[in-house]
Order: C-alpha cells, then structure tokens, then sequence
C-alpha cells in the first residue's frame, strides 16, 4: 500500500519531465537557428535607422574616411623627380601659415613641412615690431630647412587684404626687401585649382576653398580655362549677415558649375580642414568629409563654413567631397612660377 502510494507521489513529475524533454529540445533547436530572433533583430534595427534619421547629434565613426554615403577617394600623385625647394608665406584673413615643397620642373610636388600659425597680427595685440619679428620668424625657419632665399615667397590673399592690418605687413615685408604678391579672387580661385586638382579629374571635377574672408569657386572650362567665381567666406557672422541668406547667394552661385563637372569636389579651407580633422584615419592625404548634416559643430565660424558647404553641396548634388591636407592656393602660386 505504502508502494503504491509512493508511486502516485512521483507519477506527476516524472509525466512532466517526459512533456519537458520534447519542448525543451525544440526550443534550443529554434534558439540556435535563429527562428525566434527575427522580429527581435527588424525592431533592434529599425529602432538603429530611426535613431539616425530624428535629427538627433549621430556623429560619424572616427574610425573612417568615407562620406555619409559611402564614397571614398584613393589617388596617388607622382612625386617630385630632382626637385628643389620652395617657400610662401601666406598672410590669410586669420593670421600666418607657412608651406615649403619639394617641386621638379615638371611641376610634380610633395609637401615638406607646413606651419599654421596664429592670428595675432589681427587681433589688436600686435605691434610694428610683433609683426616683423613674426616674420622674420617664419623666414628663419624656411632658411634653416633648406630654402634658398630667392625661393622664399609672401602671398596675401583676397580675403586678407580687406583686413587693415595687412597694408602694415605688407609695408614691413617691403621694407625686408621682399616682393608682396597680392591676388584677386578669381586668380585665388584658379590657383586653388592648380594646387589640388588631378589633371585626371579636370573633366569631372570642381574646387570650392572655403576661406574666412571669401569662398572660392573654380573648374576648367572649355578649352582649359579655368573658371571662377566668389561668394561670402566663413566669417560673414561677423558683419550680421544671416545664415538662410547666405546659403541662398552661395548656392546660386554654385549652381553655375557645369552639370559635367559635380561627380567630385576637392575642397579646402580652414574649416573643411576641421570638418575632415573629425574623421580621419592616420596620415593619408586625402579624406573625404561626411555630408554637411552630420557636423555639429560649437565654433561660429565652423558654423558658418558647414552652411556654405551645405549650399555648395544642395547647388551640386556633389555626394564626394575630398579635403587635400596638404594643397591650397599659395601652393598654387608655386606651381605657377616660371
């Protein structure tokens, strides 16, 4: 009697466990086939595309040189055969920079070193004798890296030259002795353009140098001529001029650049320069920026240069924009020395 009542007692689990068994392998079966992870993986990845897609601040990786798109740039220039170096010194609408390059006669070029300096000289702070002593600086240094004093060259750009100050430089670097190049607009655009733009990109391509002062335009027309055109800089903050107006003038203007030349646009300027800082991998040469809308940035003027870039990009239709590190006009300049 004792017997049978114990097997009462156990009859219900064991029946139970023999239910279990069946039940338990069909559901590691479906775990480890994934059966019973799909509507879980659509909601992860729809919740991923929504997150991208609400306008909340989704920076792009670090880690990667691509456009929000997914272009890339590779292209490798011929270096410099028996070359020889030269020097400019840039006097920009923000300060100082320094470029020397190593340049054969047959105008190949690598950059050797590139110096950006601060922009004291328009901040109130500088005196006569700041001014040329920061020269001189800039001069000693090239000499001590090789350059030959009748390779050494000043160049005040288009946007520099509506600064007062810059008659005060330019008076002091003829006082040195030195010749002061000053170039218009339309001559920065096209020496922008002979600085950064592939002889094998003349027919497909554009240039857009986003500078404080003034931003440049430039592509090669027809028969080889390059064209260029000028609309506001980076810094137009300054004078209350407002950001819709803006990016209405300049995407106007962009709007000019002939249909068969927006598949790429290289581009420079100070704040293309921070924009591609953001993401770039090590030190390759060329980093294509992300699209205009991925940038948050905090400084007013990196503000200002993403709504130009916006404009530029909205006129376009361009979705590959390549930062140079190490082109820009003054580099130009060089190249068009005889």
């Amino acid at each position: 009697m004792e017997q049978r009542s114990t097997w009462s007692r156990l009859r219900w689990p064991i029946k139970a466990f023999i239910i279990a068994i069946p039940i338990f392998l069909i559901g590691y079966w479906g775990y480890k086939s994934g059966v019973f992870n799909s509507h879980d993986d659509a909601a992860a990845q729809t919740t991923a595309t929504t997150a991208g897609e609400g306008g909340e601040d989704v920076r792009p990786s670090e880690s990667t040189t691509s456009s929000a798109s997914g272009r890339t740039f590779n292209y490798e220039p011929e270096k410099p055969v028996n070359g020889e170096l030269k020097g400019v010194v840039e006097v920009g609408a923000s300060g100082f920079n320094s470029f020397i390059i190593n340049m054969d006669a047959e105008k190949r070029w690598e950059i050797v070193s590139k110096d950006f300096g601060q922009s004291f000289a328009y901040e109130g702070m500088a005196t006569t004798e700041d001014i040329r002593a920061g020269l001189k600086k800039y001069i000693g240094d090239m000499f001590d890296k090789g350059v030959r004093s009748k390779n050494v060259h000043f160049v005040i750009s288009s946007g520099a030259q509506k600064e007062p100050k810059t008659k005060i430089i330019a008076s002091e670097l003829k006082k040195m002795g030195y010749v002061v190049n000053l170039v218009t607009p339309d001559q920065e655009g096209k020496l922008a353009l002979k600085s950064v733009l592939p002889r094998a990109y003349n027919d497909n391509a554009f240039v857009a140098d986003i500078g404080s002062g003034n931003t440049k335009i430039s592509w090669v027309g027809t028969g080889g001529a390059v064209q260029a055109l000028e609309t506001p800089g980076a810094k137009y903050y300054e004078k209350g001029l407002k950001d819709d107006a803006i990016y209405n003038e300049v995407k106007t203007e962009a709007a000019k650049i002939p249909s068969d030349k927006r598949e790429v646009c290289f581009i420079l300027g100070g704040v293309p320069f921070e924009l591609a800082k953001e993401i770039r991998k090590g030190e390759e040469r060329y980093t294509v920026l992300n699209d205009p809308e991925s940038y948050r940035p905090d400084k007013a003027k990196t503000k200002s240069g993403v709504n130009i870039y916006k404009a530029i990009r909205d006129a376009t239709n361009c979705d590959t924009f390549v930062f140079d590190w190490d082109a820009n006009f003054t580099i130009g300049f060089l190249l068009s020395l005889k």
